[in-house]
């Protein structure tokens, strides 16, 4: 008799089968709703850290993110990789496979997030002196740091179940959770910083308790949620073991998820470049392009998210073995990045002078450059969705260096190049240009390899323990869990 937790399931949502367009729209706009989300709970933050405390603390919250988003790249990395397995082993209906993938990433996510957290503690001195942050906010920035590095264990682990659930085809439940962060973090801030009603009087460290309480509610919500459920990525029993992260897995997630992160830093060290090059041209220019990255963070989400949908959709679809579907996938999250992501280039064209207006006022002599720097480069977003779509496609079947490097090339080598020789020739212009330039380079070669590459060959999901397989797919009858769609 088979035990009840090694008989078949299907996803939470199965999303190999139906139609693929619909599909891919109900599963990304949640993803996207996140997105806007958490961009929108950082930029409130702001807001509160600056009222209440004034233009050094802003700084020091900069400077400490940066340390933090340098952290989570790495962890995003791993994170996707996880999710893909997961994704690959939720599609060949492999539950096993699914929960042991899950517990290697929790385990290895809790080492790593308390080991950070400890030595991020200890270092966090000597980090903001590596970053030149200034005298006047290195003791705010201090104080903020230390204890976001404490939030770190249930920010990675909260990630990690949101991207697990994806990976099982639920994309509604962390949009649920992501508005439960934002609540909690946006209300506490004004509360904890400024001391009001009850609350203690903390400052800018009352910024930071404020995301750690957050995270940590939206962890333990998280993993209520799972077992009140009973979705098919929670463990029990004997399945706890899974928890000590299993060798073959551990080391398919550390060698594909490395480069994923490594991406998000190439593209990173692509934006310092660029505000290098920019600071020579005057303070306007640089506030101009300033507040033009500010709209251009809404541009990218469409795809951002199109691509987590795209990546998951295909990871399934390869764990069932229907290539056939691959291609269509593929070319749909294209189409509907092009609809999307278009859509607010030229919202953002037809009122850039209104939503600049917010950052400078009405009669800035900033507007009309950074009207200029739109014109020239903004729908260069629609092409590089289609290179992030292409690649969230291939590295779903475990494909993750050639990406990495198109990206290193075509974000870095050829923007600086390109600077480096127009800019005396042309002034700004070879700045703003850089970006359609570089964006469609980028698709060309992300086509190429997606077209004639040999990522169908790649190969991610680790193979189960001998006759765990046979074990997960041969029964029949009621699935482990409750399964229950998600509303999205």
């Amino acid at each position: 008799m088979t035990k009840p937790a090694e008989r078949r399931v299907v996803p939470a949502r199965d999303l190999t089968r139906g139609p693929i367009t619909r599909t891919l729209l109900l599963f990304a706009l949640p993803t996207l709703g996140a997105n806007v989300l958490q961009s929108l709970n950082g930029s409130i933050n702001t807001i509160w850290v600056g009222r209440f405390l004034g233009e050094s603390a802003i700084a020091a919250t900069s400077n400490a993110n940066l340390v933090m988003f340098l952290m989570f790249s790495l962890a995003f990395g791993f994170g996707v990789a996880a999710t893909v397995i997961i994704g690959q082993n939720m599609g060949a209906h492999n539950v096993i496979g699914a929960r042991r993938t899950l517990g290697t990433a929790f385990g290895l996510f809790t080492i790593l997030s308390v080991a950070i957290a400890l030595a991020g503690w200890v270092a966090a001195p000597g980090l903001l002196r590596l970053l030149g942050t200034p005298p006047a906010a290195s003791g705010l920035a201090l104080a903020y740091l230390r204890v976001i590095f404490l939030a770190l264990p249930p920010m990675f682990l909260g990630v990690l179940l949101s991207m697990a659930l994806r990976g099982t085809g639920d994309s509604m439940t962390p949009l649920r959770f992501m508005i439960l962060s934002v609540v909690l973090d946006a209300g506490l801030n004004p509360l904890l910083i400024g001391g009001l009603g009850p609350f203690p009087q903390m400052g800018i460290a009352g910024a930071a308790t404020a995301t750690l309480v957050a995270n940590y509610a939206v962890l333990i919500g998280t993993l209520a949620y799972i077992y009140a459920r009973d979705l098919p990525i929670r463990l029990r029993g004997e399945e706890l073991a899974f928890l000590r992260p299993d060798p073959a897995l551990l080391k398919v997630i550390l060698f594909k998820g490395f480069p994923m992160g490594l991406q998000m830093l190439v593209i990173t060290l692509s934006g310092i470049l660029m505000i290098g090059f920019v600071n020579r041209e005057g303070v306007d220019t640089t506030a101009a392009y300033g507040i033009a990255q500010q709209l251009w963070a809404y541009l990218q989400m469409p795809a951002m998210a199109i691509g987590v949908a795209v990546s998951t959709m295909t990871a399934q679809n390869i764990g069932a073995g229907k290539w056939d579907r691959v291609d269509r996938i593929a070319r749909s999250g294209a189409l509907t990045n092009i609809a999307l992501t278009g859509a607010g280039v030229a919202l953002l064209l037809l009122f850039d002078r209104q939503a600049f207006a917010l950052f400078v006022g009405w009669n800035s002599p900033v507007i009309p450059i950074a009207r200029h720097i739109q014109l020239l480069a903004s729908w260069s977003f629609i092409v590089f969705g289609i290179t992030f779509v292409l690649f969230s496609t291939v590295r779903a079947n475990g494909a993750v260096m050639m990406p990495l490097l198109i990206l290193a090339f075509g974000t870095v080598a050829l923007r600086v190049g390109f600077v480096l020789v127009f800019q005396p020739r042309v002034g700004s212009d070879a700045l703003w240009l850089t970006f359609p330039i570089s964006s469609t380079l980028t698709a060309l070669l992300a086509w190429l390899y997606y077209r004639y590459g040999g990522w169908r060959k790649a190969g991610l999901m680790a193979a189960p323990p001998a006759g765990e397989l046979r074990d997960t797919t041969a029964a029949d009858g009621e699935p482990a869990g409750r399964l229950h769609p998600t509303a999205g």
